[in-house]
């Protein structure tokens, strides 16, 4: 538990990297996502600086996203000032019972205490509204991805972030608390294919990110991103300029009965 927050709450000290250098989200996936809502009242719970909350503003959805973290939420409020954004958590909604035709949860999911966030998700969600997360993950089905993989570490690369095992590492993940299964229907998951145009750098930045990066000893985190940037630097695919990151968006979703 107290790991998790750790981890949980890294991401504020590099919030503007984070809106600089994280990818969007493939608009099939969220799509996918909202397939059997009952309307396109979203809400974007642990919304960060906003990478799922524009995809879905694109795709026309009435969204409001929720941020525990305030420099999170001021970057998303900055990159989308028409969004209603407000301050809250996944275990305290600020939003009326019935309130959301979907709650959808953008790499975040994980980092909920379910026990506590997933009757607050019931709650808030409408009859037959839909909760769903997503994660961008790596295609490593390409060998140098699978081979930044071993050189990253999990503090970089960890088992939700990769497409061999990110189904694996989140399908439990929706509703923990038996009291709430009945609610909702049988979950399902499904892979979209997604890229990002990096450069070795930018994509070392990327991976700056990472919680797991956020926490380490400056001087640790230092020898790791080291490390990758070598990786980068000496295969053919990234040593170049401009490349496309192979990736895909996996979802978990699950009807509320």
């Amino acid at each position: 538990m107290e790991e998790r927050l750790l981890l949980g709450s890294s991401f504020g000290a590099a919030a503007a990297a984070y809106a600089e250098h994280r990818p969007d989200y493939a608009p099939a996936a969220v799509r996918w996502a909202l397939e059997f809502a009952p309307g396109l009242r979203v809400l974007d719970l642990g919304a960060g600086t906003g990478k799922l909350t524009a995809t879905l503003v694109a795709l026309g959805a009435d969204v409001v996203a929720v941020e525990p973290d305030a420099a999170m939420l001021t970057e998303l409020r900055r990159a989308l000032p028409a969004v209603r954004a407000l301050p809250g958590s996944a275990e305290a909604i600020p939003l009326p019972d019935a309130s959301v035709d979907v709650v959808m949860a953008g790499n975040a999911l994980h980092w909920f205490d379910m026990d506590v966030a997933g009757p607050e998700m019931a709650r808030v969600l409408a009859p037959g509204g839909v909760l769903a997360g997503l994660w961008n993950v790596l295609d490593d089905r390409v060998d140098w991805v699978a081979g930044l993989e071993r050189v990253s570490g999990s503090a970089a690369i960890g088992p939700r972030d990769t497409l061999s095992s990110w189904r694996a590492a989140t399908a439990g993940m929706h509703l923990p608390n038996t009291d709430l299964v009945a609610r909702f229907g049988s979950p399902e998951q499904a892979e979209f294919p997604h890229g990002q145009r990096r450069t070795a750098d930018s994509l070392v930045a990327t991976l700056a990110t990472r919680a797991g990066m956020l926490v380490m000893p400056e001087r640790d985190r230092e020898a790791a991103l080291g490390g990758i940037r070598a990786f980068l630097a000496g295969r053919p695919e990234t040593g170049r300029g401009e490349f496309t990151l192979p990736m895909l968006t996996g979802v978990l979703r699950v009807r509320r009965l």
